[in-house]
């Protein structure tokens, strides 16, 4: 049973009991109602009666029948009866006993009785007069009452088909228009499959479960689809980047094998292999540096770090590497707070991110001079890493993050464009940003924020 036929059934059901309820409710109150009112009524008969043939001694019995007749609206199938203290009927011409001895005396003891027999209603009192003690009982059948009854009890079943059915088809209603979000879900996720998961389902704007859904879905479609790039990033190009530099260290081998050669020619050879090896060993060290950022998630190993104390390991790496004063480190804002400072992260794949940026920047300036500023205020922490080199085509600005992009065909600026994807991988599963000022033909600044919230 499909999710909104579950709903509408849930729903009429429960409507239906509490309107079979409200139904019996309002039968049983009217009944209650209308059979309490009669035996007010048989009560007012007796006192009556007790009036006209108890009280009035000069009166004779014909004549009170007469005035009974004239006066008092017979009741349907009324029987009245007043009965002496041993339990005879009197007064009245009709001297059928009617009632036992033992409802006599029963009223007899409690005063006064009322009580249903059959379709009957009967009311008793005990009366005491001065010519003695008395027992008046009289009964009918309130035939108004059991139409109305009837009626009411027609009314209500009509009443109730034409609302359940209406409960029914509202409810159904209902159903499909709450679930008509998830439904639109549904089909947007049968168009994603392993060739656009790019697509997102849309977030509605009530902020309801749906939205939460969505949400949900959508981040870890992002993770399936940062997974699925890095398949597709092994499968297709890891195998055609691996290729030149093996390709190339077969070459060589090969050549040097083919006849004997000098020890300087081994020499050059080798060396020439070793060059390979080294650029074959980047490639395999970046793809699975790749790897590990994506499958880990960057979600263990997690710690809270100064960035401060990070950048200036990095640049006592670079000046060792390009000679002091060549990395140049200026903290700009020094907040009194130095937990400002503090950020939670893995520290080995975030000195990665801006190893990378770095490293980047050193080689499209010809290892010229780098300089790094470092803001830290109660909004965001900005590094911002700025190069003296040919900077970058604002044509390539979407392009320069993606995987196995060179923005350079130069053999000398040449690269196996995983640094810069790396880095603004790492940065972005932080929850930071890079933005890049081209600055074309006089350097380029790559700036890594970090907000606070």
């Amino acid at each position: 049973m499909k999710l909104k036929d579950r709903l509408a059934l849930y729903f009429t059901s429960v409507s239906t009991l509490v309107l079979l309820c409200v139904l019996f409710g309002v039968y049983f109150t009217f009944e209650r109602f209308m059979r309490a009112e009669f035996f007010a009524r048989l009560t007012d008969r007796t006192m009556v009666t007790a009036k006209l043939y108890l009280e009035a001694d000069e009166i004779s019995a014909r004549s009170l029948d007469k005035v009974r007749a004239q006066y008092l609206i017979k009741l349907n199938s009324e029987v009245t009866r007043i009965y002496d203290s041993k339990n005879a009927a009197t007064f009245i011409g009709d001297n059928q006993q009617y009632w036992t001895s033992e409802t006599i005396d029963k009223v007899r003891r409690k005063k006064k009785l009322q009580y249903l027999d059959g379709n009957r209603q009967v009311v008793g009192i005990y009366y005491k007069d001065n010519q003695g003690d008395f027992v008046i009982l009289a009964s009918a059948i309130d035939y108004g009452t059991i139409t109305r009854l009837d009626k009411l009890w027609k009314i209500m079943a009509v009443a109730f088909v034409l609302i359940f059915i209406s409960l029914l088809l509202s409810a159904r209603w209902i159903a499909m228009r709450i679930l008509r979000p998830l439904n639109l879900f549904i089909e947007e996720v049968k168009h994603i499959n392993s060739g656009n998961l790019e697509l997102r389902v849309k977030e509605s704007e009530t902020k309801d479960e749906l939205y939460i859904l969505a949400q949900n879905f959508n981040t870890l479609m992002e993770h399936l689809e940062n997974a699925f790039i890095l398949q597709k990033t092994f499968v297709a190009n890891a195998s055609h980047e691996l290729r030149t530099p093996i390709t190339s260290l077969m070459i060589s081998a090969e050549l040097a094998l083919t006849q004997k050669r000098s020890s300087e020619e081994y020499d050059k050879t080798l060396i020439s292999i070793l060059e390979d090896a080294d650029h074959l060993e980047n490639i395999i060290s970046s793809l699975l540096t790749l790897a590990q950022t994506d499958l880990e998630n960057t979600s263990a190993n997690l710690a809270e770090i100064r960035i401060d104390e990070l950048i200036w390991k990095l640049k006592e790496e670079w000046d060792a590497k390009f000679g002091i004063n060549n990395f140049v480190l200026t903290i700009g804002e020094f907040p009194d707070d130095e937990n400002l400072f503090m950020i939670t992260c893995n520290p080995t794949l975030l000195k990665i991110a801006l190893d990378n940026i770095i490293s980047n920047a050193y080689k499209f300036s010809d290892q010229k001079r780098v300089t790094c500023i470092l803001n830290v205020s109660n909004r965001e922490i900005r590094i911002k890493i700025t190069d003296r080199g040919i900077g970058v085509d604002p044509s390539l600005l979407d392009n320069i993050f993606k995987p196995f992009f060179s923005s350079s065909s130069t053999e000398k600026h040449s690269g196996n464009g995983m640094g810069l994807y790396m880095a603004s991988k790492i940065i972005t599963l932080y929850g930071g940003t890079i933005e890049v000022t081209p600055g074309q033909d006089v350097g380029a600044t790559f700036s890594v924020i970090f907000q606070r919230f």
